[in-house]
């Protein structure tokens, strides 16, 4: 097992569910103006790329984060919860009454890597895909693939046109991509 896989996992299922209950406080003391306690534990001081995905009814209702490790895990999961409830421009505000039918999800990235859009090079249930193309970029989790039932070529296509570019256009040569893995953490 390549050693970027292990990293994957370095977050056991406790530490799952303090991610969780985090984004949920986060999102609301937006209604209740408590304070959201921080967690204490070294391991959610370590810089991760996250995204929190909120689904209603097993549809989405909000999808914010950062690929990238730029902040604390526990400072990414309060911005991304906010911002995925509040800010998604995608749906309408989320109001404190729809609040307890909303189901959280949270995944936990590995640093992205370049790889050639090649459908050789993407497996479909372990890595998730970013793009960049003309001054556009995209992003899909891994479990966009396996939710929707693409294959590799539908993947990439998806991303492309995700990032509001033609689905083709991976095959131009400046045409970047990249590929991540998640462990996915759910209420």
């Amino acid at each position: 097992m390549p050693f970027l896989i292990k990293l994957m996992f370095e977050y056991t299922e406790e530490d799952g569910k303090k991610l969780l209950n985090l984004a949920r406080q986060s999102i609301s003391s937006q209604f209740n103006q408590q304070e959201i306690t921080k967690l204490k534990d070294k391991q959610f001081r370590q810089a991760r790329g996250i995204f929190v995905t909120l689904k209603k009814k097993d549809e989405l209702r909000g999808c914010i984060g950062f690929p990238y490790p730029n902040l604390p895990i526990q400072e990414a999961v309060i911005d991304a919860a906010k911002s995925s409830a509040f800010q998604d421009p995608r749906f309408p505000k989320v109001e404190e009454r729809e609040l307890k039918n909303i189901k959280i999800e949270i995944s936990i990235l590995t640093h992205p890597q370049q790889i050639e859009p090649k459908v050789k090079n993407i497996e479909i249930g372990r890595d998730g895909l970013m793009c960049e193309f003309v001054g556009y970029s995209g992003l899909l989790l891994p479990q966009v693939a396996t939710e929707h039932h693409m294959n590799s070529l539908e993947f990439l296509e998806q991303v492309c046109l995700k990032a509001g570019i033609p689905k083709d256009s991976w095959q131009n040569p400046n045409f970047k991509l990249q590929k991540f893995q998640c462990q996915v953490f759910s209420e």
